[in-house]
């Protein structure tokens, strides 16, 4: 029996097979809309850390 996962866009079932192409995604347009989602800067992590201003780049100070 086969490992199904969710697509990470749509959350439909996918089987983690060899046939499944597109894996974790079910299809094609699933994956291309996850890279431009990252393209677009749209996921990030955030972080409670400040830098250290002597870290920064003049124009950023």
């Amino acid at each position: 029996m086969a490992t199904v996962v969710q697509c990470p866009c749509c959350k439909k079932d996918v089987p983690w097979t060899p046939e499944s192409l597109w894996r974790p995604f079910c299809s094609e347009r699933c994956k291309q809309a996850d890279l431009g989602a990252w393209a677009q800067e749209k996921y990030s992590i955030p972080s409670t850390a400040q830098p250290d201003p002597g870290e920064l780049p003049p124009e950023l100070q």
